[in-house]
């Protein structure tokens, strides 16, 4: 990873470069006008050839600490906390496939809605809402049975809903048991 030393001496180097900029700005603006005073001129210099020091410095120092180090040589408090970019991609992969079903569900529910924010957030209710599963051996199905919402419009819509999904006839990942949904 990148040394957190050198990544503070890395700014560092960055900020001073403007610093430079600045200062040769200002002596070529000072140059420009008329009836300057050479004083103030030299003084404009001598800061430019500072600063112009310092960013020698801070290179030299810049280049000597090494750019990577692995992250077993660093303090316990200045290692990374942060997911690795493998698991994060694994999770947004994760909520990217849930944000989808969640609007695929979405479509399906908007026939019975006029808004989409409405179907929105009653899938996130769905989400939610308690319900009960009853697997049926003999038969080989898993039967969920959600219980009704707060509101008859709501009841109507999810009931829509379930309809669709037991027309797709989903299998359990696992067992294989047919998932029939009821409003109960």
């Amino acid at each position: 990873m990148v040394n957190p030393s050198w990544r503070v001496l890395d700014k560092s180097v960055r900020q001073t470069r403007q610093k430079v900029r600045k200062h040769q700005a200002d002596l070529a603006r000072a140059a420009l006008t008329e009836g300057n005073d050479i004083q103030q001129n030299a003084e404009s210099l001598e800061a430019l050839q500072a600063v112009q020091a310092e960013l020698e410095a801070l290179c030299a120092q810049r280049k000597a600490t090494p750019r990577k180090v692995t992250i077993e040589s660093l303090p316990e408090a200045e290692r990374p906390s942060q997911l690795l970019p493998l698991s994060k991609m694994l999770s947004d992969a994760v909520k990217m496939v849930a944000y989808r079903a969640e609007t695929a569900m979405v479509a399906l529910l908007r026939r019975h809605l006029k808004k989409e924010e409405d179907a929105r957030a009653l899938i996130r209710e769905l989400f939610v809402s308690s319900g009960d599963i009853e697997p049926n051996t003999q038969t080989n199905t898993l039967t969920i049975r959600i219980h009704r919402m707060a509101n008859p419009v709501h009841d109507r819509a999810i009931a829509a809903l379930l309809e669709e999904l037991n027309s797709q006839e989903f299998a359990h990942p696992e067992t294989g048991a047919k998932m029939t949904f009821a409003l109960v």
